[in-house]
């Protein structure tokens, strides 16, 4: 496959992984109705910064992303920030100075700014989910060989279009222009775009409930695993499923065991993973169970102009001129993002999608969650501004529903310090003991700790188990603490340790700031011991 070349890759190709860890700091007073560890977000920072801090907790879990990245037009102003720890990358960049049209490099530094978010955006995605990035002429054809390279090929879904504008524009003194009314909205999944559209759910949620056959009879809890692989949930609004859901009919098998049979046999249902389920029907039962989306939005889904009287309606004097229409990210969201999907923008600009996700919670009574990021700031006044005013209602709005208020909620988030050996060794910045063991995990082990609020769960510090490792960490955000005894791995904890471990046959992993037993003999018991805070990165 080709591979696009530009300046200053060979430095920034894995500078997603140097950078920093920062913990998210929730800021009560800009927050609305905050709902703890599982909340929206809104964040406020630099999102390359902010998408490293939500590894984490959401690695692997976010369903659907859409990002609406600066187009570089050379009109934009934008900044490249990107510290990136190399003496010919510092140089090049002169002082980080602003990109703008006399830029002769500013393709090189868009690419360099949009490499590593994208790196850090893939691992975020799910197994099944999509990413919808939006982008005008000036860099579709680099971002497309940049998406290639980074998410694959195969993994291409479409090209969209957006009738972005319907007026025709002061073409100045020109004798001749062409008026352009389209922008493009790449799509992505992590796998390649099945022949028919999978329809998916956690296996989980399918074998909570018994199956009740249509004379009443019930399925006993054992026929119901031993059918777990032909187990589906059924939509509302589509009936597709293998096992049927809904309130009128309760839960039931809505095709024969013959035909479950006969899809497995055609290798039309998955697992993946012993995780996820797919079902892949025939084009004539797509055409009675699936209305597709077009590759295009007309303009029935809006203009920037229309998304921009949108924001005037709901907060004056925002200043922004382009801004996405709602009904674009709404269409996107409700074909590839569930009832309970979690939603990321990390480059939200005036909070359309947030807006879009309530909407639609409002009208179907979903469950979907959004993580937004913003860096400029305007984040406040004019990003979560937005939010607060459609969760809380628009008195002048025109839309009863917004006039009312959506509902919902959101914590406001904005970055830590990072966290760094020296700073944890003298103090000066000491994380909290949930955002350090959640980093350590992940670290560790590549584990999201997702809406877990990570804490002691014995004595001992135990915080978290699966089926190969129980993980400890021995700390309290006081420097004092961490230099006296009771922070430190001793015999008798360590034989504790071991035991609970061996006896649910496991190895131990033991994050702390210091030890009275070698490893030698530590080994010898299953513990494997990481020095807080010169092995944060330790790996089994």
């Amino acid at each position: 496959m080709p591979t696009l070349d530009f300046k200053g890759k060979q430095h920034i190709y894995a500078h997603h992984l140097a950078v920093p860890y920062r913990p998210l700091v929730p800021d009560e007073g800009r927050s609305v109705n905050a709902g703890g560890v599982d909340d929206n977000l809104i964040i406020h920072g630099d999102n390359l910064y902010a998408l490293k801090a939500l590894l984490p907790r959401y690695a692997g879990r976010v369903k659907c992303i859409y990002i609406d990245p600066p187009y570089n037009t050379g009109n934009e102003g934008w900044v490249y920030n990107d510290k990136v720890n190399s003496p010919l990358m510092r140089q090049w960049l002169k002082d980080n100075g602003l990109v703008d049209k006399e830029d002769l490099e500013r393709h090189d530094k868009w690419l360099c700014m949009m490499w590593p978010r994208l790196q850090l955006l893939w691992e975020l995605l799910s197994d099944d989910g999509v990413i919808f990035v939006s982008i005008d002429d000036n860099e579709q054809h680099h971002l497309r060989m940049l998406m290639d390279e980074i998410w694959g090929e195969d993994n291409f879904y479409a090209m969209c279009n957006w009738t972005a504008r319907n007026k025709p524009m002061n073409s100045g003194s020109a004798r001749f222009k062409i008026q352009k009314s389209e922008e493009y909205i790449l799509a992505y999944g992590k796998i390649p775009m099945p022949e028919h559209t999978p329809f998916v759910l956690e296996e989980k949620e399918a074998l909570e409930y018994p199956c009740t056959t249509d004379d009443g009879r019930t399925y006993r809890e054992e026929e119901v695993q031993q059918r777990k692989n032909i187990g589906i949930k059924r939509s509302e609004k589509m009936v597709f499923s293998i096992l049927g859901m809904t309130p009128q009919d309760g839960y039931r098998w809505t095709i024969g065991q013959d035909t479950a049979e006969r899809l497995i046999r055609e290798n039309k249902v998955f697992v993946r993973k012993g995780k996820l389920i797919r079902v892949f029907f025939s084009d004539e039962e797509l055409d009675k169970r699936y209305h597709p989306l077009w590759a295009n939005f007309n303009e029935s889904c809006g203009t920037s102009e229309a998304g921009k009287k949108k924001l005037d309606e709901i907060v004056e004097g925002h200043g922004m001129e382009t801004v996405k229409p709602i009904d674009v990210i709404k269409k996107i969201i409700f074909h590839f993002a569930g009832k309970n999907a979690l939603v990321l923008d990390s480059f939200a600009g005036s909070g359309t999608t947030a807006h879009a996700i309530l909407a639609l919670n409002k009208e179907d009574g979903g469950n979907r969650k959004f993580i937004l990021v913003e860096c400029e700031d305007y984040a406040d006044s004019t990003t979560a501004e937005r939010v607060r005013r459609v969760i809380n209602g628009v008195p002048n709005a025109k839309d009863d529903a917004l006039r009312q208020g959506l509902g919902g909620s959101f914590t406001y988030c904005t970055l830590g310090d990072p966290i760094d050996p020296e700073a944890m060794l003298t103090g000066e910045a000491l994380p909290d003991y949930s955002a350090l063991a959640a980093y350590l995990l992940y670290t560790a082990s590549g584990i999201s700790a997702g809406a877990a609020a990570l804490q002691p769960l014995n004595d001992d510090s135990l915080f978290h188990s699966n089926h190969t490792t129980d993980y400890y960490l021995l700390y309290e955000p006081d420097l004092d603490y961490l230099r006296s005894n009771a922070a430190m791995l001793n015999l008798e904890r360590a034989r504790r340790i071991s035991t609970t471990a061996k006896q649910n046959d496991r190895k131990a992993l033991v994050f702390g700031p210091g030890k009275y037993i070698g490893q030698a003999e530590l080994t010898k018991m299953g513990i494997t011991f990481c020095q807080l805070p010169y092995e944060l990165h330790r790996a089994l």
